[in-house]
């Protein structure tokens, strides 16, 4: 028997046994994603049944790490798609060479504005300060109404931020201050928090569930999301009123950060991974990622999560020209490096 009669006898015995399937023929789609990236299962079926694919979810580490990763495995790829790649991050993709144009119906709008084609804008939130409203009453001081303020003695070791150089949101923030104070002024205030007790965390993941105090560490001020309060109320096993934490949104302190969806140069799958990109703009992708990546939707006709009103989103936020950070962005991280870790 040659090897093709057999295989189609080995699939007439799978089906008359009733366990072959589509999914036994179908494409590996390699995703790699943040560590943030949660999606209900069912969803995730549905798009592996109607693409004809089996996804494998490769997670990255945070968003900054991802997109290291990327870079230095991009002689042979680790994968087909990306999610999580970010507007502040998308001039260090595009100079590194790793993700492929797409020119398909969610490239457009949104996307050509932050990612000039280079990746589908999926949703956004903002990067901001979040703080613990009961430790922050226990210590009795007044929050601080500034950045400036935070760099005095009443708020030594409030703050607990990400290292930009391996975490989007810590990147985020750190181009939110310099285009609120200037560099060098911006500079001077990361070093004045460095004397004052900041911690600088790996990624979000360890500021927020380690070190923030609201989850038994000991700061009471987080670099996090506007929408992070509204999932505090959301996963409490209590039935909450109101939100534990709240945003604080101090100028120089907020930062609009746009996720995007991209193919990955040299990957394999493209038609398969071109749905993937689409699939996330997807209705049901938009509504379901508010309650679990806590990202508000991209797309302005999906419906907004009841819980989403415990996130606001402030009235005004930080931005920079995506040429002056492609050209400043590995200065900065570099500077800020030399200032507060060494």
């Amino acid at each position: 028997m040659n090897k093709i009669s057999k295989h189609f006898l080995l699939a007439s015995v799978a089906l008359a046994a009733g366990v072959f399937s589509v999914s036994a023929l179908a494409k590996d789609l390699r995703v790699i994603v943040h560590s943030s990236f949660d999606l209900p299962k069912p969803l995730l079926a549905k798009f592996e049944s109607e693409a004809g694919v089996t996804l494998k979810i490769i997670k990255g580490g945070d968003s900054g790490e991802m997109l290291n990763k990327l870079i230095l495995t991009k002689k042979a790829p680790i994968a087909d798609v990306v999610y999580g790649i970010d507007n502040a991050q998308a001039v260090k993709a595009k100079a590194a060479d790793v993700l492929d144009t797409y020119e398909g119906a969610s490239s457009q709008g949104e996307s050509k504005t932050e990612f000039a084609g280079m990746a589908v804008a999926v949703d956004y939130g903002f990067v901001t300060l979040n703080y613990d409203k009961a430790t922050v009453a226990k210590r009795g001081t007044p929050l601080p109404k500034s950045l400036e303020e935070l760099t005095q003695p009443a708020y030594k070791k409030w703050l607990v931020v990400e290292n930009p150089a391996t975490s989007g949101p810590g990147y985020a923030f750190l181009l939110a201050t310099i285009a609120h104070m200037g560099e060098e002024k911006a500079f001077a205030w990361w070093k004045s928090m460095r004397g004052n007790g900041m911690k600088v965390a790996k990624g979000w993941t360890e500021a927020y569930y380690t070190d923030f105090s609201r989850n038994g560490g000991a700061y009471p001020i987080v670099v996090s999301y506007a929408s992070s309060p509204a999932a505090e109320v959301f996963y409490s096993k209590e039935k909450l009123a109101d939100s534990p934490t709240a945003s604080l949104f101090l100028p120089g302190a907020v930062f609009r950060q746009v996720e995007g969806a991209a193919l990955i140069k040299g990957g394999k799958q493209r038609a398969e991974a071109e749905k993937f990109l689409e699939f996330m703009r997807s209705n049901d992708v938009q509504e379901a990622m508010q309650t679990t990546m806590w990202m508000f939707p991209m797309q302005s006709t999906t419906k907004r999560a009841d819980v989403m009103k415990y996130a606001p989103e402030p009235a005004k936020f930080e931005s920079l020209p995506a040429a002056v950070i492609a050209e400043k962005g590995a200065g900065w991280i570099s500077r800020w490096t030399k200032t507060v870790l060494k």
